[in-house]
């Protein structure tokens, strides 16, 4: 249930430098995606694409064999796989041309791991969105395709802080997200002097899904460390 399902997409990562394909794999299974493959070149990532259908093509631009240009071309003729360029060429020019092929995103290297993992989660959410979930909270549930908190009868619109914050929570569910990680997820590559941003979107979130506020259940602190979302489920052994 929930963005579980998104863990288990599969992510073909093509790139030339195998240290960078070990870290990057890692990463993302340390995320939770259970599916990874990789390829060094673009014959293998073409084999790979055709034997084992990738859910999302993570792709380096220079290959020993080729380009990530064109290995997109190629899978655009088969296969509308949402497309991510990890590569150090970052010109403008380079950039248009991908999106002019019909990448979707496009991150310059050198990156840091969590954008690239919000990145990555991201493009997955808007590829696949038509699995959105509903959560269920002690005193609400979430309606993550709506972007709503459903709290009896009525209905809170969530801004597009608090979801991104709200997301981040949830699908690292019952475990600690820092302060940091949650004032990249909604404020980007710099996050830093956004502490006091984050507390108040955090205190707004607690009027809208906790029945009191100054007495959290799903929504709790972790002195010193960050922020961690309790789901319906779990409140009798995490609150």
């Amino acid at each position: 249930m929930g963005y579980e399902y998104l863990r288990k997409k599969r992510i073909l990562l093509v790139d030339d430098e195998e240290q960078l394909r070990d870290m990057v794999s890692s990463m993302l299974t340390q995320e939770g995606y259970t599916q990874v493959r990789t390829a060094g070149n673009m014959a293998e990532a073409l084999d790979a694409a055709e034997a084992w259908k990738p859910e999302l093509a993570i792709l380096d631009v220079m290959l020993p064999d080729g380009d990530g240009f064109s290995l997109l071309q190629r899978l655009r003729e088969t296969t509308d796989v949402p497309v991510l360029f990890l590569t150090a060429r970052g010109e403008d020019e380079d950039k248009f041309r991908g999106f002019g092929l019909g990448a979707d995103d496009y991150v310059v290297k050198p990156f840091l791991p969590r954008e690239l993992m919000f990145r990555v989660s991201a493009l997955l959410r808007r590829s696949y969105r038509e699995e959105c979930p509903r959560v269920r909270l002690a005193a609400c549930e979430l309606d993550f395709e709506r972007a709503e908190v459903i709290k009896g009868e009525e209905r809170l619109s969530l801004t597009a802080k608090e979801f991104e914050l709200l997301n981040v929570l949830y699908r690292n569910a019952g475990r600690i997200v820092t302060i940091d990680g949650l004032c990249e997820a909604a404020w980007g590559d710099n996050p830093y002097g956004y502490e006091n941003s984050l507390m108040a979107h955090i205190r707004r979130i607690r009027e809208k899904i906790e029945e009191n506020p100054s007495k959290p259940v799903s929504l709790l602190t972790v002195k010193g460390l960050g922020y961690k979302l309790v789901l319906a489920e779990k409140q009798g052994r995490d609150s």
